[in-house]
């Protein structure tokens, strides 16, 4: 079983409003990144919320995922990482690690790299997306590493865990740089999606 942690609890400072309700084709960010993800061979979706997350369950369908609050998001993205992997289903063998602002990363990149995992383990057990040779994401773990991540402290992320495994890392070129685009700012907005400066949508139908 294959499963997801979709970290969406930020406050989306460098952008100045809620980017998971950025309008994106139609949709909203977030809302394309889970549809992304429920399109993939993956078993388990977990969103995790924190900022306005009263105001973001209103526009998300969650009959097929699971939600998590983190109330600590102020503390830094690993506590969001944590509540997901506490959320994680007992059959999980690979989570991946999903930002939540990435709505270019179709299913077929989730389901290559999970092939990519399924060949390679128990050899390898961390399998990361790479364009020209530079790291992105999202990244998939091996549940072994889960009990490691819930022992991090302070912002680090998954960096430490990567830093200290790195014979255990498979890197997966992609055809595609959509690995290495996030949103962060207004400016990623405007680059990536080719349209006006960012507005939100409620349109969700």
């Amino acid at each position: 079983m294959i499963s997801s942690i979709v970290l969406a609890a930020g406050e989306s400072r460098r952008m100045g409003q809620t980017k998971q309700l950025l309008a994106w084709e139609g949709k909203t960010i977030l809302r394309q990144v889970l549809e992304n993800l429920l399109h993939s061979r993956l078993d388990e979706v977990i969103l995790v919320l924190g900022h306005e997350a009263e105001r973001i369950l209103k526009m998300v369908d969650t009959r097929k995922i699971k939600v998590v609050i983190n109330k600590n998001y102020r503390k830094g993205m690993i506590t969001s990482i944590q509540e997901g992997l506490t959320a994680l289903h007992e059959q999980t063998e690979a989570f991946f690690i999903v930002l939540a602002d990435q709505p270019g990363i179709g299913p077929e990149v989730f389901d290559l790299l999970i092939g990519e995992f399924k060949r390679a383990t128990p050899q390898k057990n961390i399998v990361l997306p790479t364009y020209r040779g530079r790291r992105g994401h999202p990244a998939l773990f091996s549940v072994k590493y889960r009990e490691e991540a819930l022992r991090l402290k302070g912002d680090v992320g998954f960096r430490q865990i990567l830093q200290e495994h790195p014979e255990d890392i498979l890197a997966v070129e992609m055809d595609s740089d959509s690995v290495l685009q996030d949103i962060d700012t207004p400016d990623d907005y405007r680059k990536q999606l080719g349209a006006k400066p960012p507005g939100e949508t409620h349109d969700l139908d």
